[in-house]
């Protein structure tokens, strides 16, 4: 297997089914909250009665634009929306509303931050509004399935990318960035576990140096960034082996499996004259105008893009904690509150980035839910920056913060924790550390420059334990060093 890596070329294109963050459906009233029981959120148009019209959701189409907007895509000024026609168990009607001949989103470029950060092209193809189809659900009934229609009728926006990527690292670095441009533009929450956001995968394989493409097979509705990867790692193993082995590729629809980690035939794969697309008889066209357009622009949120420039440059951050800050909307908003409020803004990124998303992933809490607010977080590095904590004590009260034990004032005083930063006390404490080891202090006198420094070391650690961590760790350290040079 390893020469087929040698061999073929990995070809991918990504459509991403992207639920838009609307309160009701994008043709009838009903709502769009994730959770309620089956079929409860269905009415007369969702479940198709005959002679429901469809009344077209404006916030839908202002959502869809906003997105064509933040990718620098042309907008479509006259879209329609089209009959794309199946028969399935989950689709009332016998058809989907979609988007066909005339998308709303046209061709643009979407910018996706390379792991080196670089920027990498992807070029997207299209973006149009569709309705989603209900539910088929296996596991409730032993015998039979049951169809639950609450997604019937909900609006998504299809986002449809050209064959640009090589690896399964760049398709699922693309789904990040794409995740983060839409909840900062606020037109979906992204929550793929909800089915916010589902990818499908076309994959081919072709010979390295080939210009044509291999025959592709689809990969659907996988709603983990973790499952793309693995998902396309699967497939290409399995178009590889059938192609080292002079087999072809059968163009087809497959599922991945997560349990059993495969990627499985689900039906041949439809072209679109399969589907009978025609023009929707009930819907008129969608015609926006530049001052429409105009006006969605002027309500756009600064993007990632810039945020990520605006945070290198105002707070002096370094590239790479602005790359890991920026992608998450929360957690970019909870850095700044932390900076202006403590006027520390590169240890405002560490303790963010560090021991507060290390406490949040233990406690499988996103940063909305931190029991540590800004406000207390920027309260803490204050105490650090003006001497009153070392950075050892600051680990205590970050517990201590995390416990809800009060204020870092309160913590520090409950819990003793002060730096000492007297000097008398301090030297109290150098002596008698310095007079109950003479084998150690007689090591250091006769150790050169370079030995004298991890000798130190000792030293200050015995200190350290004696002070229970409260000894400022910078006039310690110059105390210390002028008395053992002094001893000689």
């Amino acid at each position: 297997r390893g020469s087929c890596r040698m061999t073929w070329e990995v070809v991918m294109g990504l459509e991403v089914h992207l639920q838009l963050a609307t309160r009701s459906k994008i043709f009838s009233g009903s709502s769009t909250q994730f959770g309620a029981p089956p079929n409860v959120q269905a009415d007369a148009v969702d479940l198709g009665m005959p002679g429901m019209l469809p009344v077209l959701n404006e916030e839908a189409v202002r959502f869809a634009v906003k997105f064509g907007l933040g990718i620098g895509a042309r907008i479509g000024k006259r879209s329609i929306f089209d009959r794309k026609n199946y028969f399935y168990p989950d689709l009332p009607k016998g058809y989907q509303i979609s988007q066909f001949f005339d998308p709303i989103v046209c061709e643009g470029v979407f910018e996706m931050p390379s792991s080196d950060g670089s920027l990498l092209p992807i070029r997207i193809t299209r973006a149009h509004l569709e309705e989603d189809a209900g539910k088929s659900v296996h596991d409730i009934f032993s015998q039979e399935s049951g169809i639950d229609l609450n997604r019937a009728g909900t609006p998504l926006l299809e986002i449809v990318t050209e064959p640009d990527f090589r690896n399964a690292d760049q398709a699922v670095a693309y789904l990040k960035a794409l995740h983060s441009l839409v909840t900062y533009l606020g037109i979906s929450d992204g929550n793929m576990a909800e089915g916010s956001m589902r990818c499908d995968i076309n994959i081919s394989l072709r010979e390295k140096g080939s210009e044509t493409l291999g025959t592709r097979a689809e990969i659907k509705n996988v709603n983990s960034f973790r499952f793309v990867e693995r998902a396309i790692h699967r497939e290409v193993e399995r178009q590889a082996d059938i192609l080292d082995s002079g087999g072809t590729i059968t163009q087809e629809t497959r599922l991945y499996d997560a349990e059993r980690d495969e990627t499985r035939s689900m039906r041949s794969k439809e072209v679109a004259n399969d589907y009978r697309y025609f023009p929707e008889p009930d819907l008129l066209p969608i015609e926006i105008d530049q001052a429409y357009i105009d006006a969605v622009r002027d309500s756009l949120p600064e993007l990632p893009a810039a945020k990520r420039a605006r945070l290198v440059s105002e707070y002096q951050l370094g590239e790479y904690d602005a790359a890991l800050l920026v992608p998450d909307h929360a957690a970019a908003a909870f850095f700044e509150e932390v900076a202006r409020l403590s006027g520390a803004a590169k240890p405002a990124a560490n303790w963010i980035l560090g021991d507060l998303t290390g406490a949040l992933n233990r406690a499988d809490l996103t940063i909305e839910a931190s029991p540590i607010s800004a406000e207390a977080l920027a309260g803490l590095i204050v105490r650090i920056e003006d001497g009153t904590l070392s950075s050892k004590l600051a680990k205590q009260v970050f517990e201590g913060l995390w416990q809800a034990e009060g204020t870092t004032d309160e913590i520090i005083a409950a819990r003793g924790l002060k730096q000492v930063s007297d000097a008398g006390e301090l030297e109290k404490w150098v002596d008698d550390v310095i007079s109950a080891n003479p084998n150690q202090l007689a090591q250091y006198l006769a150790a050169d420059e370079t030995k004298r420094k991890k000798l130190s070391g000792f030293f200050v650690g015995q200190i350290m334990k004696a002070s229970q961590g409260q000894a400022n760790p910078k006039l310690l350290n110059e105390l210390l060093i002028k008395k053992l040079n002094n001893q000689s």
